[in-house]
């Protein structure tokens, strides 16, 4: 079944109008065809292409149309971007971060609704095969598909279920494809309950778990899902449902082997968060020879994205370093973080946009880069400032080549799962049970970063119907910062009931993009695809498209 569907862009300020043509979907929600899976190949082959398609690939497109479409790392900007931590000024993301054209018949609700599933139809494509594999190489092929296909289930849940699994069992998410689902049960396949579709992630990684055996996993593999990783998946599974004893459990089987990271790892100029370190579980990678990196002079990728430090002289490409269009932290969540904190180093501090002379300022900005000049350029163009609150957390690769050459310097490995997470995960889990040990445990963690870290100074509500209690709300804010850039901050909020606040005295949230919300926002339940409703008989809409918030939400006083 070939059907060609054409989706429409509303034009957004500084954004041009696009149209997007989405090809051969066989059929809408990447059901499995018997024909697919006889035709699929070697499953080793498979299981390679889906964790390299999870970076550098166009996966939505078949070409650099949309320069978000790089891979997974594009969903955790855009779940970032929906919160208030990261004051973006990427116009790419603004539909996101603005709320722009969430509407089911646009390409911002087609976007991750393909990503999902066609990594999902990939995974399946693999299990189908799962009776008949008796070798190494295969059991451990299907282990990893069945942990992958967890992991896209379980962000699905949480994006498009409106409530979270601990206030709302029977809340409705989406359909749930399998290897078994043919075309024709696709048609008529309901949205499946939170509970129905967690109960499928955990099922999954029980089959992870029984076919990726100790015997066959590679701990040091962090780009193919392993052991640490399925752990690391439940042990979020359960935060979320707030099975508290075992996400203890399997957050600590998760960190087995993988120490937190130090201040030298954190802010190493050159390795920064582009290599991976013994505390990473699980990343991507994008590659020199990836269609993102080749095509449209690499700002089809994470690097252009996040990573300032490219030359503006020799390469001047990059959406983050040399369009305007840089992430930056939240000035309020910045001025939360103690001076005595290592991971303020990553971003710049807001003082610097009070220094008159370029010369002080550039001063101050050779403590965050060994070319304050681009950084100085960078904020002077894009934010009017001196360059306050530029985050350089995500470095370019590949030392001084890499910041001359961004064909070079973006092909970066980025994290999707740290020890840090799974540490956060467990003294959450601990504190939930016992609040004194987790007290403890947290001020242990806490201590890692900032010495002089006491407890009971990060507690912020932010929104009145939070279910978050003030020990969450520590924890939460341990994440935000140890977390920023990962994508995180979408799913803390859904799951903490979470207002949005950009509108205060001093944001740097540009104008027209300041509010605030009481209660987590709708717009943070994505809407499923006109296309997958008019399929799929069965499915229904979660959640109706928000409204534009805009600025009439009043200022908050910190």
């Amino acid at each position: 079944m070939n059907t060609r569907y054409i989706f429409s862009l509303a034009t957004l300020a500084s954004v041009a109008t696009l149209t997007a043509c989405i090809d051969e979907i066989e059929p809408q929600d990447s059901t499995v065809t018997i024909e697919q899976i006889n035709n699929s190949g070697n499953a080793t082959v498979l299981a390679d292409a889906i964790s390299s398609s999870l970076a550098g690939k166009f996966v939505y497109s078949e070409d650099d149309q949309y320069p978000f479409d790089f891979g997974y790392p594009s969903l955790m900007v855009m779940r970032d971007v929906m919160g208030q931590d990261d004051a973006t000024r990427a116009t790419w993301y603004s539909y996101w971060y603005g709320v722009v054209d969430l509407r089911p018949n646009s390409v911002i609700a087609q976007f991750p609704w393909t990503l999902y599933y066609t990594w999902i139809k990939n995974c399946n494509a693999i299990i189908a095969g799962a009776a008949n594999a008796t070798s190494d190489d295969d059991r451990r092929n299907v282990g990893r598909a069945y942990a992958t296909r967890a992991a896209m289930y379980s962000d699905l849940a949480q994006m498009y279920g409106k409530t979270t699994y601990a206030l709302n069992k029977e809340c409705i998410t989406v359909p749930i494809v399998t290897e078994n689902t043919t075309t024709d049960a696709a048609t008529n396949n309901p949205n499946a309950t939170n509970e129905q579709i967690w109960k499928f992630i955990l099922d999954d990684l029980d089959n992870a778990e029984k076919y990726l055996t100790a015997e066959l996993d590679d701990p040091t593999d962090v780009y193919h899902v392993g052991l640490n990783a399925i752990y690391g998946l439940r042990a979020r599974a359960c935060l979320v449902m707030q099975n508290w004893t075992d996400a203890v459990h399997y957050a600590r089987l998760a960190q087995e082997g993988h120490p937190l990271m130090d201040e030298a790892q954190w802010t190493d100029p050159n390795n920064g968060f582009n290599t991976p370190t013994p505390s990473w579980i699980w990343a991507v990678r994008f590659a020199t020879d990836d269609p993102c990196i080749l095509l449209n002079d690499a700002d089809s990728s994470w690097g252009s994205q996040m990573c300032i430090e490219i030359d503006p002289m020799s390469s001047g490409c990059g959406y983050a370093a040399n369009y305007g269009q840089p992430h930056c932290i939240d000035r309020h969540l910045f001025e939360s973080i103690p001076t005595t904190d290592f991971r303020r180093k990553v971003f710049v501090d807001f003082a610097v946009n009070s220094l008159a002379s370029r010369d002080e300022v550039l001063n101050f900005l050779s403590a965050y880069s060994a070319h304050p000049s681009w950084l100085l350029r960078c904020g002077t163009s894009s934010l009017n400032t001196n360059g306050g609150g530029l985050e350089v957390k995500f470095r370019t690769i590949g030392g001084e080549g890499g910041r001359a050459n961004q064909l070079l310097g973006f092909a970066v490995s980025v994290p999707l799962m740290r020890a840090e997470e799974m540490k956060l995960i467990e003294i959450e889990a601990l504190g939930m049970q016992n609040e004194s040990e987790g007290i403890e445990a947290l001020t242990a963690f806490a201590q890692t970063r900032d010495a002089a870290y006491v407890y009971g100074s990060h507690n912020e509500a932010y929104g009145s119907q939070s279910i978050a209690t003030s020990f969450q709300n520590e924890v939460w804010w341990q994440r935000r910062v140890e977390l920023w850039g990962e994508g995180f901050s979408t799913l803390d909020i859904k799951r903490l009931s979470k207002g949005i606040i950009r509108s205060y005295e001093g944001s740097n949230h540009p104008d027209g993009y300041q509010w605030n919300t009481s209660a987590t926002p709708d717009w943070m339940t994505l809407v499923i695809p006109q296309s997958e409703i008019n399929y799929n008989t069965a499915c229904q809409q979660t959640v109706s498209p928000a409204p534009l918030v805009g600025n009439s939400a009043p200022v908050v006083a910190f």
